[in-house]
């Protein structure tokens, strides 16, 4: 059964069309890749799912409910959660209260957030770092307080937006761990991510595009040696290796 729902998605900027009649679905329990150049779009199709941009034409349903045009707050509790290619924390608070701020969407009481906020930390390799400002972090711990902050709004589908973007190769290695973990308590996954060996090795299917429009979709391997996104995207140097 699809989670998530995209059809003929279109969304202009003036007289620039980022977005151009895009349709795809992710389903209960899939980790879906979503790659393309710079500036083809995909953060954009994030955007238009949480309702920061109203889309121009086309409808987006969740779990069979049509959340075209919902208030993005609403489209947060009804179980959507995200992160963010440029991480902005709380700076000047601590982890723990970054991740108690996001758990209130879901409960109603400081004990039931703070409660909540430790487990998703743990969860995240972040509960010893709990009481540091969040500001202190290094890029692979904010990377990490990210996905927690969103992990505590409870989502039944989490996008993630460039998440491995600036981490060494053991951190990239913890970060496919944490995402299939992710995925193993129920979650799916929408993910935007530039690093081939992140996107190729945990999406169950692919789908690329490219200024805006659809070129390819399917498993990894198929859309690895797809002629179209060999071209656009990943050049015959990915594809000889």
């Amino acid at each position: 059964m699809a989670v998530l729902e995209i059809k003929n998605l279109i969304k202009d900027f003036g007289g620039l069309r980022a977005v151009n009649n895009v349709t795809f679905h992710v389903d209960e329990g899939e980790i879906m890749g979503l790659i393309g150049p710079n500036g083809s779009g995909k953060t954009t199709i994030f955007n238009c799912i949480n309702n920061y941009f109203p889309i121009t034409s086309g409808n987006i349903f969740f779990k069979g409910t049509n959340i075209t045009g919902m208030k993005t707050y609403k489209i947060c509790r009804l179980g959507i959660g995200r992160t963010f290619q440029v991480v902005k924390p709380l700076a000047r608070m601590s982890v723990l209260d970054n991740v108690t701020a996001s758990a209130f969407s879901r409960v109603n009481s400081i004990k039931e957030a703070r409660k909540e906020a430790e487990r998703v930390l743990d969860f995240c390799f972040l509960l010893g770092e709990k009481d540091k400002l969040a500001r202190s972090l290094p890029i692979g711990g904010r990377k990490r307080l990210e996905i927690a902050r969103a992990l505590a709004t409870k989502p039944k589908l989490l996008l993630l937006d460039e998440t491995a973007a600036g981490l060494n190769p053991s951190e990239l290695d913890e970060a496919i761990d944490l995402i299939r973990k992710i995925r193993d308590r129920g979650i799916s996954v929408l993910i935007v991510e530039h690093i081939m060996k992140v996107i190729m090795s945990i999406s169950d299917r692919i789908h690329a595009i490219n200024f805006g429009q659809t070129i390819a979709e399917g498993t990894p391997d198929e859309v690895a040696n797809d002629p179209a996104v060999i071209e656009a995207y990943l050049g015959e140097e990915y594809a000889q290796g």
